[in-house]
């Protein structure tokens, strides 16, 4: 395998309103949703750096289209880091979230490590942790 990520794709209780919460809230670019056309099929596409995209799906398409069956899902399972380039982007990051219908379950402050970090549900529950790292910084947009 190689070591290359394309697409990271979130199950969704309610499709539309996350595309709302990632579009409209956090300002993350999309065509919108494409495939209703097929059972199974909606889903939402977000560019984010690098070609790697965000895709939202329904939990229960994932569900079908994987064999799996439907669980209830846990917080804790992953989290997705959100690099930003200093602290004042991370209580930025913070409060666009929050303004968006995200729930703070840990506001911003100094780590252990020597970096800046908090972490936010979305509408779904999926955790994201927003963090300036002085070691690890994101590469600066064209």
């Amino acid at each position: 395998m190689k070591p290359r990520i394309s697409v990271i794709t979130l199950g969704v209780d309610d499709l539309e309103k996350a595309v709302r919460f990632y579009r409209d809230g956090l300002g993350l670019p999309t065509e919108g949703i494409v495939g209703k056309e097929f059972e199974y099929g909606a889903v939402a596409f977000f560019d984010l750096s690098a070609g790697l995209k965000l895709a939202l799906w329904p939990r229960r398409s994932l569900a079908h289209d994987s064999g799996l069956q439907l669980i209830s899902p846990s917080a804790t399972e992953f989290s997705i880091g959100h690099n930003v380039m200093s602290k004042s982007e991370v209580d930025e990051v913070m409060e666009q979230a929050e303004s968006a219908g995200a729930k703070i379950v840990k506001p911003a402050n100094d780590t252990f490590w020597g970096g800046y970090a908090g972490y936010f549900q979305d509408l779904d529950g999926h955790l994201w942790e927003v963090v300036w790292n002085p070691q690890l910084l994101p590469e600066q947009d064209a």
